[in-house]
């Protein structure tokens, strides 16, 4: 069973701006590592954003810096990422991603770090 449940991925156009939303399907998270990932077709899947179980961290690729903005709300058991000024190259399937902080270890930009995932969510960018 999935885990994790992506929603908010849509046609949107160069410049605007879309929020995806990740809620836990069976399990809580609000103590988890969270990440998000995205992969477009032909290409590894790479990080994009995460966030510590406190919230008070945060790390982005250099691609989405100053653009994109991860947040959790721990008491609703959900995590966003806020996405600004899309461009065409963000065009990608988003994946949430969890990992207990008791069994966190490596780094949070390595897919592998992450035990659960959801299915993804597809976001296209138009020109």
């Amino acid at each position: 069973q999935v885990q994790l449940v992506e929603s908010g991925g849509r046609l949107v156009q160069a410049g605007g701006s879309l929020r995806l939303s990740c809620a836990p399907s069976g399990r809580t998270f609000s103590r988890y590592v969270m990440g998000w990932f995205r992969q477009a077709p032909g290409k590894e899947r790479e990080f994009v954003a995460a966030i510590s179980w406190s919230g008070s961290s945060t790390d982005y690729a250099d691609s989405v810096k100053g653009r994109f903005t991860i947040s959790r709300d721990n008491a609703k058991n959900t995590v966003y990422l806020q996405m600004n000024s899309l461009k065409p190259e963000d065009t990608a399937v988003y994946f949430c991603a969890a990992e207990d902080i008791t069994r966190y270890s490596g780094r949070y930009s390595e897919p592998t770090t992450y035990e659960y995932w959801g299915q993804g969510t597809q976001v296209t960018v138009s020109s």
